[in-house]
């Protein structure tokens, strides 16, 4: 590396260390798809603000030194200029209409066989699929392979050809603090395929082989993420996985992306049973639960909560005790570590506080808030540290051995602190869970909250619409791919619409087209009539009974999945369809991008309902455990023994629970 990124890697060991601190792992797949050396430029998403490039950066394979685009104009003052040139950023003069000129700064650097990042979004963003993909990085990689060929002596042997490499950038819950990253790599993709036609006099000629390599890009980043048709589809797949895998961290990080894409597949399936709408329902009501008290099913699935704990059973006191004894030696257990603990937490407790802070003032911006989180934290860290420092080197009277061992007492200190909160962080917050979950079941039932007044807290919340999306082009490309997946052939086509019973409208529909455009002072006013989180002592039976229906519900699902035909076929990505030994529509995969640079709709492809659910199976997914007994389920009852259901008969088309097959 170049002594002019000095800048550079001051900046990535800062973000390395910051990123370190609020992710437990990045967990990278596919580095080999990354060639250790020569001209790359590397499209990432972006749905995390900062952290991308952080993240991107620090994890690189081969540790190779990324560049980055940034204004011309910045690069005005000659200071200016030196820092942000040590720090790997390359001047683009967006006003340029000759993109020899707009891409000469990448050109030299490409030239040098070295790598560039971009994020071809464009920004960064939530939404439940990949909303856009711009032209930039396809023009910057065709132009600079056009201009290597006319400027061969310019070009750093072995630099002549540049590859795009695909990076996805994916967060179990991008922003929970220590949750996990996985970076994965596709394949990369060569200009040998593209430049004849870029090269071309035919009029528009250049400009559909950018469009063609967009395309490329688009759907290699769609194949290595989660992309469902809409936030309630998205939902219902991630309550689904979180029931499947009841356990903190079970899944395997290499498979956690198909597992994810193929419950977006399986809940994006038209008529898959009969009561799919109700299934959904139940999940997306228990999701919210959980979003609302700020609980996980994780937790609760871990909490002892036998029926000898249920106040209102004549049980003997020794039973209930046992319990009670359970999560008095945890949390014994657990402040018996607090000597231990109790200067790294009061030392960075300012730094968690200022976290807080930074993403409340966002609390609609989930791609913000983890950036928020981290550097507000980190701010407070770096003025920590430094005092730490010095007052280690005080007590060692300042002396150069002092320095030194002051610098080793600090970094040690900071190692200390994240192996302290992963060791603790997850079971703090499972014996907090569980003194609120028992204050809430044994409180009187006439604390709990009515059917009426928890219903607010039962519809998911759909996070506000980014105004740099350009929503038309988006909107169309969503019509396209729901109109390739057809009704699904089977006993049951047909038939929901008559047996099943109406659900209430989706989440997504809340965010009707009326409320678009509307005045900032409205949109503050909504803000501030936003609902409260609800104490969880008054709506802790509701999360429990929801639990029990969403698991009943799932394993519903999967009980007619099991017993259906041979032939049954669910609705599948391509690129699973292809992998699982599925089906994908001929036609559709031959299509290409028009003259106008639109790209076909995603064609169908259908996978067998049997290999499906192996495929969960064989990952770890407790589908049979689904059918037994939820424990805790007696806290979601009445004082009287009756289900808080209304008293009226349910409704027709409801949940109705398959027990099953016994062999």
């Amino acid at each position: 590396m170049s002594d002019a990124y000095i800048v550079h890697r001051v900046i990535r060991r800062i973000a390395s260390w910051a990123v370190v601190s609020f992710f437990t792992e990045i967990h990278v797949i596919g580095g080999e798809n990354v060639p250790h050396d020569g001209p790359i430029i590397a499209t990432a998403t972006h749905h995390n603000m900062m952290l991308d490039p952080a993240v991107l950066s620090c994890a690189f394979p081969y540790k190779r030194v990324l560049h980055y685009w940034a204004k011309a104009s910045l690069f005005a003052n000659p200071a200016m200029k030196y820092v942000l040139t040590s720090a790997c950023n390359i001047p683009v003069d967006r006003k340029a209409q000759d993109k020899q000129l707009l891409f000469r700064g990448t050109f030299r650097t490409l030239a040098a066989g070295e790598a560039v990042a971009l994020f071809p979004e464009g920004t960064s963003y939530t939404e439940p699929h990949i909303m856009q993909v711009k032209d930039g990085a396809a023009w910057a990689a065709l132009e600079y392979t056009k201009w290597a060929k006319e400027n061969p002596d310019k070009v750093k042997k072995g630099a002549e050809n540049v590859m795009i490499v695909p990076a996805a950038i994916v967060y179990t819950n991008k922003s929970k603090y220590r949750s996990q990253v996985i970076m994965e790599f596709g394949q990369p993709i060569k200009m040998d395929q593209f430049m004849e036609q870029f090269m071309s006099d035919k009029e528009g000629a250049s400009r559909a082989a950018v469009k063609r390599l967009t395309a490329a890009i688009e759907r290699e980043l769609t194949q290595l993420t989660v992309n469902a048709p809409d936030w309630d589809t998205l939902y219902a797949a991630r309550m689904a996985r979180d029931l499947l895998w009841p356990e903190e961290r079970s899944i395997n990080l290499d498979d956690f992306v198909a597992i994810s894409q193929t419950l977006v597949d399986l809940f994006s399936t038209p008529d898959l049973v009969p009561n799919i709408n109700a299934i959904r329902r139940h999940l997306l009501t228990y999701y919210s639960l959980l979003e609302s008290t700020h609980l996980t099913n994780a937790v609760l699935s871990s909490l002892p909560l036998p029926a000898t704990l249920d106040p209102r059973q004549p049980v003997r006191l020794p039973s209930r005790l046992f319990t009670l004894i359970l999560l008095i030696r945890d949390t014994l257990a657990l402040l018996i570590r607090l000597p231990f603990s109790i200067v790294p937490i009061v030392i960075h407790a300012p730094a968690y506080v200022m976290g807080r802070v930074g993403a409340r003032l966002v609390e609609d911006e989930e791609e913000t808030q983890a950036q928020n989180k981290v550097v507000f934290g980190l701010l407070l860290l770096l003025m920590i540290y430094p005092a730490a420092f010095f007052v280690v080197w005080a007590f060692l009277r300042y002396t150069p051995v002092g320095a030194v061992v002051a610098v080793g007492f600090v970094a040690l200190f900071a190692s200390y602190h994240n192996k302290l909160i992963n060791d603790n962080y997850e079971r703090a917050k499972r014996l907090v869970a569980a003194w609120r979950v028992l204050v809430g079941v044994w409180a009187p039932r006439k604390w709990d909250l009515s059917l009426s007044a928890v219903a607010q807290y039962t519809v998911p919340r759909i996070p506000p619409e980014n105004p740099w999306i350009e929503r038309s082009k988006a909107k169309a490309a969503a019509a396209s791919a729901a109109s390739s997946r057809p009704t699904t052939p089977g006993p049951h086509s047909g038939s929901e619409s008559a047996s099943e019973s109406p659900s209430p409208a989706p989440a997504s529909a809340l965010t009707s087209g009326a409320d678009k455009g509307k005045s900032k002072d409205k949109s503050k006013s909504k803000k501030k009539n936003k609902p409260r989180r609800p104490p969880t002592r008054r709506v802790i039976r509701h999360v429990l009974r929801a639990r029990v229906e969403a698991a009943k519900a799932l394993a519903s699902l999967f009980t007619q999945l099991a017993r259906a035909p041979e032939a049954k076929r669910v609705a599948a990505s391509p690129h699973l369809a292809r992998a699982y030994g599925g089906h994908v529509d001929v036609a559709g995969e031959l299509a290409e991008v028009d003259a106008d640079g639109v790209t076909p709709q995603e064609p169908a492809a259908w996978r067998s309902a049997h290999e499906v659910v192996a495929f969960l199976k064989a990952r770890g997914a407790k589908i049979a455990a689904l059918h037994d007994r939820v424990e805790g389920d007696w806290a979601a009852l009445s004082s009287d023994g009756e289900s808080f259901e209304s008293e009226a008969s349910p409704e027709k088309g409801d949940i109705q629970w398959v027990p099953p097959t016994r062999h």
